[in-house]
């Protein structure tokens, strides 16, 4: 039988018991009217009663709190229960608006009169980001940097000045503390199966938001406050998220192995089955909401059993760490020996790389982050997404699967998926990130043969210009390094014709990038010289844009006749600079992308070696940083450009000749 099939819960006993048994200890039947006034007024003081504290020190006694609020809970929910969903619109929807999300607790009511598992459990997540996200809304009337952690954020002195300690105690009751009830990361973190999670608690957290919202009007009419909601952060360059296709062949033959694939715990089968139910619905948000936490659970027992921590699968302590996406992505334990997960995963790249860049990493989509603390706007979630997080969890149900789901694994459309996981490379781990801006600037500077600009010879009213000289100079020194650096240089990419012109190309560059660079469990030195690198570049696209925007202009000028002579005579050499600063852009995207591919040699440096790498990096920047100065249209010093390059080309080619980049570390 595989472990899947024996784990009945992933929730330590003391946990188990906190969610399942503590608030169903008291029998009593609480009476509604003592916390529900007749005009519909959440009685807080009468909640906030059943708040217990520890006679030590005067903390929120977490057990006792529980365990007197269970039967509230329970009056709550069947309350909920009696009212029509007319009834409840007129009594409650008012007291949502808050929130900026009203729906979804109009929502959440719907789902608690049939109780399905689930949904409640669904229902729970959606309703905890998005009080978490309104909850910060309300920081930030006072506050200026709302915390990222939900239990940092109930902490905070600027909500107890909004709603009062006392109401803060009763949230961290339920979702602010690893001591209470801590729905929110139960569920999020996939802990939790439907079965475990009591629907009078879901029931009490939609009273207890409208309740707030009561506080909140109170506060807003006395300090004549607006409350202001945050924009909704959107996911951006969807195309680059296109790695798999569903269609929903797929998604039957999904719904197959989700049954009996070894990667899904049979307790959480449910929150799977509704997922995809949820993705053929077009309810995407749902769909992944759903799925996030049941990768995580799947990942987890896989981490566990690898590493031999069985003791892990379930919840921790208080006082210990949960076994997360994080932990599970880390290259060592803990304790400081190898994680063993990568291992296991067949293709340990491809995966790992894969969860990296949609929950991890900066500039990536960040999507459990996003979703769960209530920053994604659920109504227009793009499809997009929930299409590769599917398809991920397809391939990791094959390929954690028994051997008699080989007609599953053979079909065309699963193999299909499984060859797109194994050619899979991270799009958002810093050195893509760098390989995408180098390909785009060098798009950008070879627009600028492209460019309309005058003739030189219509100059014949303007005194020669002196520049031509000191532009080849430069062209010479740029043909000298890339001389020196050309044996670094896949020998497909260039001639011996012309070295600028043959070298320096996009088909170098595209040939560089092309090449594999580990992206997996990057050091601290290779970091940083990434951040030195992306900086770069970046700087060297500002200035092919500036360059770009100034001769469009100019030339515009010129033709209407608007130009004064000083201007004329700016434009002339901004021209001649053209020719040096064409080749140098191109030479420093080439050195960069070089000491890209070659990145992780900078951990082969001493101590010494590595500072003096830095410092070079860093005077490099400060040469791009002047050129965007310098070329901007507020500056326009070309002269000044040509000296700034004439030092920098020095300083590159002294390096080379010291042998100090990474390139040449590798021969």
């Amino acid at each position: 039988m595989a472990l899947s099939d024996s784990v009945t819960t992933c929730l330590s006993p003391p946990v188990h018991y906190v969610i399942c048994k503590l608030g169903f200890e008291k029998k009593d039947t609480y009476n509604i009217n003592n916390i529900l006034s007749e005009n519909g007024q959440v009685c807080w003081q009468a909640v906030t009663e059943h708040v217990c504290y520890l006679e030590s020190d005067q903390s929120v006694d977490y057990i006792e709190s529980i365990r007197s609020l269970g039967p509230v809970c329970e009056s709550v929910n069947l309350h909920f229960k009696s009212l029509t969903k007319e009834q409840f619109v007129v009594q409650y929807a008012l007291w949502f608006h808050w929130t900026n999300y009203a729906e979804l607790f109009l929502e959440v009511f719907d789902v608690l009169q049939y109780s399905q598992a689930t949904e409640v459990a669904l229902g729970l997540m959606k309703l905890t980001s998005c009080l978490e996200r309104a909850l910060g809304d309300v920081y930030l009337l006072i506050g200026k940097d709302c915390p990222f952690l939900l239990r940092d954020l109930l902490a905070s002195e600027q909500l107890v000045v909004v709603f009062g300690q006392s109401v803060m105690n009763v949230l961290k009751i339920f979702i602010g503390s690893p001591y209470g009830l801590n729905l929110r990361n139960i569920l999020w973190h996939g802990f939790g199966s439907p079965q475990e999670i009591p629907a009078k608690y879901c029931a009490m957290l939609l009273f207890l938001t409208a309740g707030l919202g009561q506080l909140l009007q109170m506060y807003l009419l006395q300090t004549k406050c607006t409350l202001l909601h945050r924009p909704y952060v959107s996911f951006i360059s969807l195309e680059e998220l296109d790695v798999f296709s569903l269609n929903h062949e797929t998604l039957s033959i999904a719904e197959e192995l989700v049954k009996l694939s070894s990667f899904v715990l049979k307790t959480m089968l449910p929150f799977w089955m509704a997922a995809l139910t949820a993705f053929k619905q077009s309810r995407y948000a749902d769909c992944v909401i759903l799925l996030l936490p049941q990768l995580e659970a799947g990942l987890r027992l896989l981490f566990t059993t690898t590493n031999k921590c069985p003791n892990r699968l379930l919840t921790a302590e208080p006082s210990a760490l949960y076994t997360t996406f994080d932990e599970m992505l880390a290259k060592h334990l803990d304790n400081g020996e190898d994680n063993q997960l990568p291992a296991v995963l067949q293709e340990p790249a491809m995966a790992s790389e894969f969860l990296w860049d949609f929950l991890n990493h900066q500039e990536g989509p960040r999507v459990r982050d996003r979703l769960s603390h209530g920053e994604i706007n659920l109504k227009v979630f793009p499809k997009e997404v929930a299409n590769q997080i599917v398809a991920f969890a397809i391939t990791l149900l094959c390929r954690f699967s028994d051997g008699d789901m080989f007609a599953f694994k053979e079909h065309v459309v699963i193999k299909t998926l499984m060859n797109c996981a194994s050619c899979y490379h991270s799009r958002f781990h810093p050195v893509s990130r760098l390989k995408k801006q180098v390909l785009e600037c060098m798009k950008s500077i070879h627009l600028w043969p492209e460019l309309q600009t005058v003739p030189e010879e219509q100059f014949q009213t303007i005194k020669r210009l002196e520049g031509n000289a000191e532009a080849s100079t430069l062209i010479l020194m740029i043909s000298e390094i890339i001389s020196q650096l050309q044996q670094y240089m896949p020998e497909n990419c260039y001639t011996s014709d012309d070295s600028v012109n043959s070298v320096l190309t996009e088909r170098l560059l595209t040939e560089l990038c092309d090449m594999r660079t580990c992206t997996l469990y990057s050091p601290q030195p290779v970091l940083e010289i990434l951040v030195i690198l992306r900086k770069i570049s970046t700087q060297c696209h500002q200035v092919s844009e500036q360059v770009i925007a100034s001769t469009e202009l100019r030339y515009q000028q010129w033709m209407n006749k608007i130009l004064r002579s000083r201007q004329r005579h700016n434009y002339l050499r901004m021209l001649k600079s053209m020719k040096f600063l064409s080749p140098v852009l191109r030479l420093i995207l080439v050195l960069i992308t070089l000491e890209l591919v070659n990145v992780h040699l900078v951990c082969k440096k001493n101590p010494f070696d590595y500072q003096q790498y830095i410092k070079f990096l860093k005077s490099i920047l400060q040469y791009t940083e002047n050129l965007v100065t310098y070329t901007s249209p507020k500056k326009n010093k070309w002269d000044g450009a040509m000296e700034l390059t004439n030092k920098a080309l020095i300083k590159i080619r002294k390096i080379s000749d010291g042998k100090l980049m990474l390139m040449q570390l590798a021969t």
